[in-house]
């Protein structure tokens, strides 16, 4: 049988080249666990020195290279289809704990992470840090329905010793752009309600932000359920609300000239007597 390959010495840890048809060297060496293609000295068990072409299934026009590094390591891949045009590159590396498991989508030139899933749930678009669930850098377009399950618009105000307040207490704009609870009836400087009371949490939160100073959420728009004090006057649906002399509660309207610029809302449950949390529509006016 013709050998057009030839190996002159038998294998052993340090690669040889193998031998042509003439007895030349190829660029083709073995080891007896190693091969190099381009190189005489592989240091994985297959060391290319090159460019290497992956050729898809016939007919399928999708080519994919696999690359799997030792356990608790990483896991390339590229792949290419030539029938739609998309191709990317992506990355799994692992520790030796499962959180630490992430993926990686890069572009054509594998130099840029375009979306990022790390081990922990949090899932990074334009970033490999993700600090919540899903961070995204640069803008985002939807050409559908933004569905969000809670219940108000909120925006991140400092506030007067905010880890004290709980949510549901009415707030007003005090010193320094500072908010703080309310404490006189009919206060024209009502600025929303502390979000997160009850059953309803805020749909969207603007202004977050790092701040030395303690934040909270202030719904401005939208159902938010609200601290109410009924001693003044019984409170009925669709009443509108305002501050009260109660610290952090709401009151009905009794003196519409009075309130105008001072309203928080209205009613949308009722409270004959005493104080209460109750839900409300939040429409400053």
């Amino acid at each position: 049988m013709a050998r057009n390959l030839q190996v002159a010495n038998v294998l052993s840890a340090t690669a040889q080249s193998v031998k042509d048809q003439n007895g030349n060297a190829s660029p083709l060496a073995l080891s007896t666990d190693k091969v190099g293609i381009g190189t005489t000295n592989p240091e994985s068990m297959l060391d290319v020195n090159g460019t290497v072409e992956v050729r898809g299934t016939p007919g399928s026009g999708v080519t994919t290279l696999v690359a799997r590094g030792e356990a608790n390591q990483y896991t390339s891949s590229f792949v290419n289809d030539a029938t739609t045009g998309q191709s990317f590159g992506s990355l799994v590396s692992a520790g030796t704990n499962s959180s630490d498991v992430s993926f990686h989508v890069r572009n054509s030139k594998l130099d840029a992470d375009y979306f990022f899933v790390r081990g922990d749930g949090n899932v990074g678009i334009g970033t490999t840090n993700p600090v919540e669930k899903l961070q995204v850098e640069g803008n985002v377009q939807v050409s559908g329905d933004v569905v969000l399950t809670g219940a108000d618009c909120a925006e991140d105000f400092d506030a007067k010793d905010a880890q004290a307040l709980e949510p549901g207490t009415v707030m007003v704009i005090g010193d320094e752009d500072r908010l703080h609870q309310s404490e006189e009836s009919y206060d024209k400087r009502v600025a929303g309600v502390f979000s997160g009371a009850g059953d309803y949490r805020p749909g969207i939160i603007l202004g977050k932000e790092q701040s030395q100073n303690n934040r909270l959420p202030l719904a401005l728009v939208g159902k938010v359920f609200c601290k109410v004090d009924a001693q003044y006057s019984p409170i009925g649906v669709g009443d509108l609300l305002t501050t009260s002399p109660t610290v952090g509660h709401a009151m009905k309207v009794s003196d519409p000239l009075q309130a105008f610029g001072a309203v928080i809302g209205k009613a949308l449950r009722p409270l004959a007597e005493g104080q209460g949390l109750i839900p409300i529509l939040v429409a400053l006016q």
